[in-house]
């Protein structure tokens, strides 16, 4: 089998570029992991995920364990075969979608409580659980369960979230076992705090995992606070090992966490945006819905690969956002998926060559100028 492992190619400035191993495939980094949260990835078939250079998805465990259950996935052969994605999974540890979607929680140090937002019906995750949820799925990344509160909360608050979470990673890393060919990440919390950040580095160093993620960021507080968080977090973690950014982001967030050092990233944007007639393109955002493109016969963004761009005008694709037509969210969520990898291919290549810098000014002057001017 193959071994897992992390393999740093190129580093220019803070940015880095190289390859996540895992016996299903390599993960180019920095990566950007479109989300499938209820194993699809919402208006896009796998092999047209993978067709934009996606090497890796993230699989929801709060979502899955509810319906259709972990135990009915494994039961049908596991994650991968159930929704035919044969290339790498990670699995988020549910803490997130329990701190935001889940009805009357309660938490204690064992694990929380809450009710289904789906039937009501009562739910316990702890620690354990959620590791065995993860081996049930088959991810091959999997996620230490943590608490996260959201932003803004005050010191007191964050320093006991924090060490719950510590006390959480060491539960998940001894639940984890030793399982060969998957990976276990552990996750960074403390708020914008400076000293619990580095206080929660040293406790995840301490129970020693496969990767490192910065958690507790993208909650609320503007991309300002996040970046001057993660110009001192990400250099609290582990130079060998992966960084990932969780829940992350609009394309500069994205970007200018990878010059901060980040090698992972996932966000709900891409897919979402494009079933609201939201378009991210090389000259920045545009709104498919605007009457200014109902009698467009030019591509989105002539420069990009993607099937709505090579085969379709913007007066069709107002036509069928429009008239709401399934059509619409297949190509626009393709499109900026696309995108998206498009941006990660564009900084392997310039981390590679060291010009990630020129790159970078290149990325913000072109979303500068702004979409094409209206015929």
């Amino acid at each position: 089998m193959t071994s897992t492992g992390f393999t740093k190619h190129a580093q220019d400035g803070m940015a880095r570029s190289g390859v996540i191993t895992t016996p299903r495939g390599e993960i180019r980094t920095p990566a950007f992991m479109p989300v499938g949260t209820a194993a699809t990835v919402k208006a896009m078939m796998p092999e047209s995920v993978a067709s934009t250079g996606a090497d890796i998805l993230l699989g929801n465990t709060y979502h899955l364990m509810l319906r259709p259950t972990a135990e009915r996935v494994a039961k049908l052969g596991g994650l991968h075969k159930f929704m035919n994605w044969d290339k790498p999974i990670l699995t988020d540890s549910g803490g997130f979608q329990v701190m935001s979607l889940a009805g009357l929680r309660k938490l204690t140090e064992r694990g929380v409580t809450f009710k289904s937002h789906i039937d009501g019906s009562k739910h316990e995750i702890t620690p354990e659980r959620s590791m065995e949820i993860q081996e049930l799925l088959g991810s091959d990344i999997v996620m230490c369960f943590d608490e996260c509160p959201a932003l803004p909360a005050d010191r007191a608050r964050i320093a006991e979230s924090m060490r719950l979470s510590m006390r959480w990673a060491k539960r998940s890393r001894e639940a984890f076992g030793d399982r060969p060919g998957h990976m276990l990440f552990g996750i960074q919390q403390g708020g914008l705090e400076q000293d619990f950040r580095q206080e929660s580095a040293e406790a995840l160093r301490e129970i020693g995992f496969d990767g490192y993620a910065v958690g507790g960021l993208a909650v609320g507080e503007g991309q300002e606070a996040m970046f001057s968080t993660l110009d001192f977090a990400t250099d609290m973690l582990p130079e060998d090992k992966p960084r990932y950014l969780m829940g992350v982001g609009k394309p500069d967030d994205i970007v200018g966490a990878v010059a901060r050092g980040i090698d992972v990233m996932d966000c709900v944007l891409p897919s979402r945006s494009g079933r609201t007639g939201q378009v991210f393109t090389r000259m920045g955002v545009l709104n498919i819905k605007n009457a200014r493109h109902m009698d467009d016969p030019r591509p989105l963004d002539e420069n990009c690969s993607c099937p709505a761009c090579q085969n379709y005008s913007r007066a069709y694709l107002h036509h069928v956002f429009r008239s709401q037509e399934i059509i619409s969210s297949m190509l626009l969520t393709w499109h900026n998926l696309q995108y998206y990898q498009d941006i990660m291919a564009g900084m392997r290549e310039a981390i590679a060559a060291g010009r990630f810098t020129q790159w970078q000014a290149d990325f913000h002057a072109g979303r500068a100028q702004g979409d094409i001017d209206p015929l």
